[in-house]
């Protein structure tokens, strides 16, 4: 049987007839926080030192590049729209955090919004579609702070804090993935804390207007720990990651779902992940339920709905997203970037 080079490239880190992460070159050594496809092609990725990166080849070429006079900034979320247009956050308290956009694939930027509050550090933002979307900060006097545009980046306008329950001791957002807050739908949206006494989501159906807050089971207690991460596939069934980050291996009380738009969590009854997660996605197109969980000590899939979960191996990641079954990205480390591949499909190539 003759093995090719795709083959040998693959590095298999589940069990035979699972999944695998197949490394491509990212052309960058940055650490890379944050992912976004778009589609089977197109992908957008981004990190330190004003570090972005783009595919429009699925991955078999990625171009990498700094923005101009950014180099200090860190950029921990990216939203990819398509291959030339695609919007960037930069985290740091007062005016390093930032949202910028580019429209000609990355050619030029342009910034949109600049934080004043010294306050606030704005930590992830998610978009319904291209035009419409919304950014979490931490708690300034006693309330985290969100911005929403509904013109493309054009404006963002910051929402009623009173509408928010108020935060609690030490209360925080995670900005390790840019995915402590998700949208779903046209109006749905949600966001996961942690380093007070108790993790929280905050939840909203009329688009940031009003909001709720649960409690939920999720590990807390201290400023490393709570949910990191948050994902729907719907409007009433979603997940939450996470962890203590200075304890990378440990496996505890870290996953946890909701089958009622997140009123209510509970932790996962099977196998629990293998380590501290700090991203967590749906996979689109997937014959059930599967969702994909990565963190720097390894990662995770789990095929009922996050009820239970089997290793994909010790491979370190921040971040991971996907536009469809075998068509998913994580990042990492030193430029790492993996893209998921099922064995079955890499049997083919054989």
């Amino acid at each position: 049987m003759r093995i090719t080079f795709w083959a040998l490239f693959t590095v298999l880190l589940g069990p035979a007839g699972s999944a695998q992460w197949t490394l491509q070159t990212s052309g960058t050594t940055a650490r890379l926080r944050g992912v976004s496809a778009a589609s089977s092609k197109v992908a957008w990725a981004s990190g330190s030192g004003g570090t972005f990166a783009r595919t429009t080849d699925g991955g078999a070429s990625w171009q990498s590049s700094v923005m101009a006079g950014a180099s200090q900034l860190d950029f921990r979320d990216v939203q990819a729209v398509d291959a030339s247009t695609a919007y960037l956050l930069s985290i740091g308290p007062g005016e390093q955090s930032r949202i910028y956009k580019t429209t000609d694939g990355g050619g030029g930027w342009t910034l949109q919004f600049t934080n004043h509050n010294p306050k606030a550090f704005f930590d992830a933002f998610a978009f319904w579609d291209a035009r419409t979307g919304i950014a979490v900060s931490d708690p300034a006097d006693g309330r985290f702070i969100l911005i929403k545009t509904t013109d493309g980046g054009a404006t963002w306008k910051e929402l009623t804090r009173e509408n928010l329950p108020p935060a609690i001791q030490g209360d925080g957002a995670f900005a390790a993935s840019g995915t402590c807050i998700a949208v779903q739908g046209k109006k749905n949206v949600w966001f996961g804390t942690g380093g007070g006494a108790v993790a929280r989501v905050f939840r909203s159906s009329d688009g940031g207007d009003t909001w709720k807050v649960a409690a939920t089971p999720i590990n807390a207690g201290n400023a490393s720990s709570g949910i990191f991460s948050i994902a729907f596939k719907d409007s009433r069934n979603g997940v939450i990651v996470g962890g203590d980050y200075k304890k990378e291996n440990e496996s505890s009380d870290n996953v946890a779902t909701t089958t009622d738009g997140g009123a209510t969590w509970a932790l996962a009854k099977g196998s629990r992940l293998s380590g501290f997660r700090s991203a967590v996605a749906y996979v689109p197109g997937s014959r059930g339920p599967m969702l994909v969980a990565v963190g720097p000590s390894g990662s995770d899939y789990s095929v009922d709905d996050g009820a239970s979960w089997v290793s994909l191996g010790s491979l370190g990641f921040h971040a991971v997203a996907f536009a469809g079954i075998d068509t998913g990205w994580a990042v990492g480390e030193g430029g790492r970037i993996g893209k998921y591949t099922t064995a079955t499909k890499l049997d083919q190539k054989r």
